[in-house]
C-alpha cells in the first residue's frame, strides 16, 4: 500500500513541475520590446520597397518579423500611423504630431510583411530613432 502512495505522490509532483516548466519556459513569453531591440538591417524606405516589389517571398524571408532600422520623408500622418516615401506604413502606440510631416526621418520597427493591395511594407511596434 505504501508503495501505491509514494507512486502517486511522486506522480503528482512530477506533474506539477512539469506543468510550471511548460508555464514558464513554453508557453508563457513576454512581449518582445523592439524599442530595445538591435535593428537586423538598416535601409531606406525607397530601397525597402524596391526589394518587395522585386520579389516577394525572398523579402519575407530578410526581414519578416525582424527589427528594421528604416530611413525616409514622412508623407502622411494620421494619428498613430505614419507613411514615409508613400510606400512603408509605420503603427506607433502614441499620436504622431503633424509637426513631423515632409521631415526625413529614422525609425526602427518590426517588419510584418508586404500589403499587395496597397502596395506598401508594414511596420509596427515603430519608434522614432532621430
Amino acid at each position: 500500500m505504501n508503495k501505491k502512495r509514494y507512486a502517486w505522490i511522486a506522480a503528482i509532483a512530477l506533474l506539477i513541475i512539469c506543468g510550471a516548466y511548460l508555464y514558464n519556459g513554453v508557453l508563457y513569453k513576454e512581449a518582445r520590446n523592439i524599442a530595445e531591440e538591435k535593428a537586423a538591417f538598416r535601409l531606406s524606405s525607397v530601397q525597402l520597397v524596391a526589394e518587395y516589389k522585386t520579389n516577394m517571398p525572398a523579402s519575407d524571408s530578410n526581414y519578416l518579423n525582424k527589427t528594421i532600422e528604416v530611413r525616409g520623408k514622412v508623407t502622411q500622418v494620421s494619428d498613430s500611423l505614419l507613411t514615409l516615401d508613400s510606400g512603408i506604413s509605420c503603427s506607433f502606440s502614441k499620436k504622431m504630431g503633424a509637426d513631423i510631416q515632409g521631415k526625413e526621418i529614422t525609425l526602427k520597427g518590426r517588419c510584418i510583411g508586404f500589403d499587395e493591395l496597397m502596395e506598401e511594407v508594414k511596420l509596427d511596434q515603430c519608434t522614432l530613432i532621430d
